[in-house]
């Protein structure tokens, strides 16, 4: 009894001590983690993401998303914040926040949007995010009731860590909000776009336009806007009547939008690497590997991971500048890993390249032990880091796919692979006689994309655009 007395005591003096005041509702929250901690979290998790997924590399349009998002950011709950908006190098169509006032838009994101107005929405909903604290709450309830957070690794937590995505930071990204939150960040987008001079009735344009495209994350590690921010009818009703008939009067600025995106990469990016017929090419790195039958593929510019279809096998490939020996290259990668039990090492030659091997035995607790064969290779100024990983009693099993896809690592020479350019985002001026089908077919688009790109111009492929209007196509 006395023990169960004092878990309850300490129980009430931890709520009682670790409340806070919400900015935007004024009332008291639970909530472990304070301003300061809060920030502190967004730095960390800024530089994973920074690392893991890239930035899109256009200064002046990055640029620009600042300042719209700068614009909205004295009408806020929490204007003292140091804001941070950033353009991530992914084809998804999604933008989320990170604690502290970190903010990320995807280029994906960017080629469906169609004016300022629709881009202010988006930040203003990202930013209600930030001011409601709704990360850190949710945060602060997962440690109340002591759940851990999936690591989405079929595999095991080793690999998740591995992999990049077990910081508290980033498993944050990938959780969903619940319909009061998203609700909140809705009402708050609105309230902070009208504010900075914008219309938010862009927003059910928007939210028109996602659901018709739904959640086109597949493959990708990023997940979605649909995946993070799920719609529903009822959010967009909601959404709807907060609209007022005074904000279609403020700015939407169709044609300045357009032109800032005008040439954005669209799509996935060749050059940062793809997948044909089993087979990854990297034309900028000049590489090419096999892929075993099968196995899915995410490709990020931090690294290529490598799934087994039943999921219980990967690899993981980076790469890092580095004139240190393969061998002493391979002791530091190591030295700080825990229950790692090296079994034995070899150097040897791969298509040439010399290549450094290690395979060791992990630990872990409560379930079987796991096998990872490390394999360096050196091309150029570049190591290339193959960690192969499966538990160990089924290592053997996979142990030729991964002794096979290794081998077939090698310098990419044939310009047939190497010269891959990616499909942009063009601009063509309505005549308003013809019909969105016939510019799409003047265009020279493929017709396959023609319904997708019907929607990102929220139009019709029937309806004939009035004269001087803005279309995008793919080129």
């Amino acid at each position: 009894m006395k023990k169960r007395y004092f878990l309850v005591l300490w129980i009430i003096l931890i709520l009682a001590t670790s409340c806070a005041i919400n900015p935007v509702t004024g009332k008291q929250e639970l909530m472990f983690i304070s301003e300061q901690g809060e920030i502190e979290l967004g730095k960390e998790t800024d530089s994973a993401v920074r690392s893991q997924y890239g930035l899109y590399d256009d200064p002046v349009l990055t640029e620009y998303v600042k300042q719209i998002g700068t614009a909205l950011v004295p009408y806020t709950h929490r204007p003292h914040l140091t804001y941070h908006f950033a353009v991530l190098d992914s084809p998804v169509i999604n933008a989320f926040a990170a604690p502290g006032g970190y903010i990320y838009v995807t280029r994906g994101l960017l080629s469906m949007m169609n004016s300022e107005a629709e881009l202010a929405v988006v930040l203003g909903h990202e930013l209600g995010h930030v001011n409601a604290r709704h990360s850190v709450k949710k945060l602060s309830q997962l440690m109340l009731v002591q759940i851990g957070f999936a690591v989405g690794s079929v595999i095991s937590e080793t690999f998740a860590d591995i992999s990049g995505v077990a910081s508290v930071g980033m498993q944050l990204l990938f959780l969903k909000f619940s319909r009061d939150d998203e609700r909140q960040a809705d009402n708050l987008g609105i309230y902070y776009t009208r504010s900075g001079g914008y219309d938010p009735g862009k927003m059910v344009n928007f939210f028109n336009a996602l659901q018709k495209m739904g959640d086109l994350s597949g493959k990708h590690s990023l997940p979605g806007f649909l995946s993070t921010h799920p719609l529903t009818g009822e959010r967009i009703k909601n959404t709807q009547a907060l609209i007022l008939s005074t904000d279609s009067q403020l700015k939407v600025s169709p044609s300045v939008y357009l032109n800032s995106i005008n040439n954005i990469v669209y799509g996935e990016d060749p050059r940062q690497g793809y997948v044909e017929n089993d087979r990854f090419y990297h034309p900028i790195l000049r590489f090419s590997f096999s892929i075993p039958p099968e196995w899915k593929v995410q490709n990020t510019p931090a690294q290529v991971t490598l799934i087994s279809k039943d999921g219980n096998a990967g690899v993981i490939l980076r790469a890092e500048k580095s004139s240190d020996k393969l061998s002493q290259y391979a002791q530091k990668q190591t030295a700080d890993s825990q229950g790692w039990r090296l079994i034995n090492e070899q150097s040897l030659y791969i298509n040439g390249l010399t290549s450094f091997q290690q395979l060791f035995e992990i630990t872990q607790e409560d379930t079987d032990n796991l096998k990872a064969r490390i394999s360096y290779i050196r091309k150029g100024s570049y190591i290339y880091n193959f960690i192969s990983l499966s538990s160990a009693p089924n290592f053997q099993k996979y142990d030729y796919q991964f002794g096979t896809l290794i081998g077939s690592f090698n310098e990419l020479r044939n310009p047939k692979y190497l010269n891959r350019k990616p499909s942009r985002i063009k601009l063509f001026r309505a005549n308003g006689r013809q019909t969105l089908r016939n510019i799409f077919q003047r265009a020279g688009m493929k017709e396959d994309l023609w319904e997708k790109f019907a929607i990102q111009n929220e139009m019709e492929l029937g309806a004939v655009p009035p004269q001087n209007v803005l279309i995008k196509v793919v080129q």
